[in-house]
């Protein structure tokens, strides 16, 4: 049973995540690479801010990171301050970054040199689900290591899988964010349709959110969609970090995702229009524009 958690990297998603371990009674220390983050969060929460990486690490039965991409996650596991050189024997490592597969296999593959456990464990779910302790959490590695932190994770997650061995995790994230740049981009071109054609665009989603068009995005994003607000959500920036790992995977793989690589380039173009942190559902002002 996991009793010691601790939790490196304290953005919009890994704030809340480590307060609800917290709230659920574990003993949980933060670290942060800015500390006064690390502070702000001990005074929101019952836990420990610690100055260092590796006083954060020594001892914690569990050691979970969310941070910004491979070379962010390298930084906190490497080297003699490191998560692997610091954590003790028997502790199981749970990444939360979306990253790519290759560096989740490599960092399974050190922990396991030092007789750590490792689960790569991204999630889908955004800010509001991860405040709210309700993210889909898609894991790789073995399942003795995956028994060993559920009842942690389960404390902020509303579906949690094993999906296969190291790096499965991953790679189930990257299915998932092919999937959403279709279907976003396939709503922004309906939504701008209906604006073009002179139609009520919240009477045709009332209407359309009933039947096969019904999706996540429609029922959660059609509204700011049409009033053109994003400044909440997934920023454009991290799906096209998200996008680059799947293109580079699926050529590893040998597949096919051409819409994928079409929406990466179309959120280019959203950059280029000042909407670097806009939420994703603003390829809808891409059209706008361009129309």
């Amino acid at each position: 049973m996991t009793t010691t958690a601790t939790f490196i990297g304290l953005g919009v998603m890994g704030y809340p995540m480590a307060g609800h371990l917290a709230n659920a009674g574990l003993t949980v220390r933060v670290w942060n690479r800015t500390a006064a983050t690390a502070e702000q969060w001990a005074r929101d929460y019952n836990g420990t801010p610690c100055q260092t990486l590796s006083e954060a690490v020594q001892g914690a039965d569990i050691v979970l990171t969310c941070v910004g991409a491979d070379k962010d996650l390298m930084a906190v596991y490497d080297g003699d301050g490191g998560i692997l050189a610091n954590a003790r024997e028997g502790a199981v490592l749970v990444d939360h970054t979306t990253a790519s597969a290759t560096v989740a296999e490599q960092l399974a593959s050190l922990a396991s040199d030092r007789n750590l456990g490792f689960i790569d464990a991204p999630v889908s779910g955004g800010q509001q689900g991860a405040e709210n302790g309700k993210l889909t959490v898609m894991c790789g590695g073995t399942e003795a290591d995956f028994e060993k932190v559920r009842p942690a994770l389960e404390h902020y997650s509303r579906a949690l899988n094993l999906m296969g061995p190291a790096g499965s995790g991953q790679k189930t994230k990257m299915v998932n964010q092919i999937a959403i740049a279709g279907l976003v981009q396939g709503l922004s071109e309906a939504l701008h349709f209906a604006e073009q054609a002179g139609l009520d665009v919240q009477r045709v989603v009332d209407v359309i959110s009933k039947g096969a068009a019904q999706s996540w995005q429609m029922e959660n994003r059609s509204g700011t969609m049409i009033n053109g607000e994003f400044n909440h959500g997934f920023a454009v920036d991290w799906m096209r970090k998200d996008l680059g790992i799947c293109l580079e995977e699926a050529r590893k793989v040998n597949a096919s995702i051409p819409v994928a690589g079409l929406v990466d380039q179309f959120y280019a173009d959203v950059q280029a229009m000042g909407g670097s942190r806009w939420d994703t559902s603003s390829l809808i002002q891409r059209l706008r524009k361009f129309r």
